[in-house]
């Protein structure tokens, strides 16, 4: 679906009168939207203002200001890009909010948006004390926004931030760079705990966990990410149960483990049922991330290496 711009851009001439123009064509074309935005209003407004370099809080008394017509073109422009390529639109901005932190991400990583930024910005209360962790580990961190956004609340906390994909890691880099948190933060290439030697207060985790049948059927949009993100095996708890099997080796005693699993959430619970998953809930919605506690990975250890034979 296309619109002729030249049409566009001598007719509609301010901010809003975008914003407005922007959700009905998203709409009409059928976008989906899960990668930060909620609606095609969502998306219309985190386009423009980010096209027009414009904060997201904009007050709305600059709505009605009169676009240029090389800022009309250049919205325009990435409207038509939004519908033509179905790409999630951080990518076509290069820029992704998580945890109130903003963050650089390309083709090469998923899109933040995991709800354990809630989590991190209440400092994994009350299931830590903050000035308990002293190290924090982050499996699977693809752009690296978990594992910043854990540096930032927790300030004297060491974070080291691991992943498979070296394309991944390179986009984890630049934002540590970006974030000036090269200190703190250090970027860890292994597949899970294989390069591991620590022991953790915090083990953090958003891994591939979809089932290979739904990921066949995803939005155009999410397979524009790297697939190697989603997939988890044909039941979706392939490296989940890695992680649980092999969790105990890096956790202190106090320590403990808060993974994301979505979708597989219920697939896990039938797969251990006498394992006490503790399930968390959200304000800001989002659900499927568990947390154990180190005594109860130890407890249930024997039973994820089973579950791997």
């Amino acid at each position: 679906m296309t619109f002729n711009s030249e049409e566009v851009t001598s007719e509609l001439t301010t901010i809003l009168d975008y914003i407005r123009f922007a959700t009905s064509q998203f709409n009409q074309a059928d976008l989906f939207f899960g990668h930060g935005t909620e609606s095609a209003h969502d998306e219309a407004v985190a386009l423009v203002l980010h096209t027009l370099h414009q904060p997201y809080d904009l007050s709305k008394e600059y709505l009605s200001a009169v676009l240029t017509v090389r800022e009309r073109q250049t919205v325009v422009d990435k409207m038509q890009q939004r519908i033509t390529t179905r790409k999630p639109l951080a990518y076509l901005t290069n820029s992704a909010v998580f945890a109130g932190l903003d963050f650089y991400v390309d083709e090469r990583v998923l899109v933040p948006r995991s709800p354990i930024a809630e989590l991190i910005e209440q400092q994994f209360m009350p299931w830590v004390e903050a000035e308990h962790v002293g190290r924090i580990l982050d499996l699977c961190t693809g752009s690296g926004c978990i594992a910043l956004a854990c540096a930032h609340v927790f300030p004297e906390a060491q974070v080291d931030a691991v992943e498979l994909s070296p394309d991944a890691l390179a986009v984890a880099t630049m934002n540590i760079e970006r974030h000036g948190l090269q200190d703190r933060v250090v970027a860890i290439e292994s597949d899970l705990f294989a390069q591991v030697n620590q022991r953790y207060d915090l083990i953090v985790s958003n891994p591939p966990y979809v089932n290979q049948e739904e990921l066949r059927g995803l939005p155009q949009e999410y397979h524009a990410e790297p697939a190697m993100g989603f997939d988890g095996g044909v039941s979706g708890l392939d490296i989940v149960i890695r992680m649980l099997a092999e969790a105990e080796n890096f956790l202190t005693s106090q320590g403990v483990l808060v993974v994301e699993v979505g979708s597989s959430a219920e697939p896990l619970q039938e797969t251990f049922p006498n394992v006490p998953f503790y399930w968390l809930e959200f304000e800001r919605g989002g659900d499927g991330v568990f947390l154990l506690t180190a005594e109860q990975v130890s407890q249930f250890t024997d039973l994820f290496k089973t579950a791997l034979k």
